[in-house]
């Protein structure tokens, strides 16, 4: 679209929902808390997907509800809603039996509560998804146990299958893992809501791909160049080692996200892991 001032919208590279996966698409939010987008805690109405982009697509990384749209997508090919897709091409497959968007009265029973950091200690909060939402997010809502995360991460290792089900092709699982934004950079994310999310710096260069952090170099953990990562907002973290094949979840129910001693203590685990290879 052009007016009297010229194009409003500038398309830098590429397009398509690898274009979106790879988190450079400019749609990150107004406000964003950090990496989480305003609606995670709130109602989940789709008038949220109508947020203005901060960036002209491929101009730079921001984390926002880029992977919300390529879920989207998925709706619109499959047409399937987002859930029933996963779990029939995810999580049945893989036997994620403890993994949804909508948590079960057996599940409810072991439900971790969510705990905040204050001054005068851990207080529980009510924190909690909508169990009945107008839209499921590509980009996270899923309840799940650190079991069957693993039972994810080791079918990326094993190139797309495990247990005997082949959910990705080896060359999605490769095309995953490569550098979706050329010479772009993860940018540090700044919080505007102290309460729920800490600033996060990441390490100098880190790289995303479709969906994955990426660090460029090894890591003082013992994590090899090439590893891919991610976390969630109450310091849950994971690492996924395709050079020595093996991954790692770390899990508390704890805010705000990048606490220190939840951070220190993952990296200890990492590190223990890597020595006991």
């Amino acid at each position: 679209m052009a007016g009297v001032a010229g194009p409003m919208l500038r398309y830098n590279r590429g397009g398509g929902v690898r274009f979106l996966i790879g988190l450079d698409a400019g749609g990150a939010l107004a406000g964003v808390l950090l990496a989480v987008p305003a609606y995670l805690l709130g109602s989940l109405v789709r008038a949220a997907l109508s947020l203005p982009l901060i960036a002209d697509p491929g101009e730079k990384w921001e984390y926002g509800i880029s992977i919300d749209w390529a879920g989207k997508a998925v709706e619109v090919v499959s047409g399937q809603k987002l859930d029933q897709y996963m779990q029939e091409n995810l999580l049945g497959p893989l036997g994620m039996t403890d993994t949804a968007f909508r948590i079960g009265e057996s599940q409810r029973r072991r439900l971790a509560k969510i705990h905040a950091r204050t001054p005068d200690g851990f207080v529980v909060t009510d924190t909690e998804l909508p169990q009945a939402p107008e839209f499921h997010m590509g980009g996270g809502g899923l309840y799940s146990t650190v079991g069957d995360y693993l039972k994810f991460l080791q079918m990326m290792l094993h190139g797309g299958s495990f247990n005997g089900a082949q959910v990705l092709r080896p060359e999605t699982v490769a095309a995953m893992s490569q550098n979706a934004m050329d010479d772009l950079v993860c940018n540090a994310m700044k919080t505007v809501a102290p309460g729920l999310s800490n600033d996060v710096d990441f390490i100098a260069g880190m790289k995303w791909g479709l969906s994955f952090l990426i660090n460029p170099e090894p890591l003082p953990t013992g994590r090899s160049a090439g590893s891919l990562a991610w976390a969630g907002l109450a310091n849950s973290y994971y690492w996924i080692d395709p050079v020595r094949k093996v991954a790692g979840v770390y899990a508390t129910q704890v805010l705000p996200f990048f606490d220190a001693k939840a951070v220190a203590a993952c990296e200890a685990f990492e590190r223990g892991v890597y020595q006991a290879l």
